[in-house]
């Protein structure tokens, strides 16, 4: 039994769903920033695997090369966040969002 070829709205489709997962997420948990940091990770991560579907579709490598900036510079986000998140709980003891509402300066 075959279910036929999968198609650029088959990509499209699990994009839309993981984007929809990860606001979701976002918007479910606001206490947590590592949490939060997943969830916005998973909406880049919806967003590159549509760049690639139309690459893919329309035969031209520009998207597949914006992914990897893409990629390059969200690890690099992710590297920074994870520093001052364990900067943060070194300091307060705590990494609950409503905890860390104000600033020093």
């Amino acid at each position: 039994m075959s279910l036929g070829p999968i198609t650029l709205g088959h990509y499209l489709s699990l994009g839309g769903m993981l984007f929809a997962l990860s606001v979701i997420g976002i918007y479910l948990n606001r206490r947590n920033l590592i949490v939060l940091l997943m969830a916005i990770e998973l909406m880049l991560l919806a967003v590159n695997l549509n760049f690639i579907a139309f690459s893919h579709y329309l035969g031209d490598l520009g998207g597949q090369v914006f992914v990897f900036f893409i990629l390059t510079v969200a690890a690099a986000e992710s590297a920074i966040g994870l520093a001052i998140l364990v900067v943060l709980f070194r300091n307060r003891s705590t990494i609950n969002v409503e905890e860390l509402d104000t600033l020093k300066g």
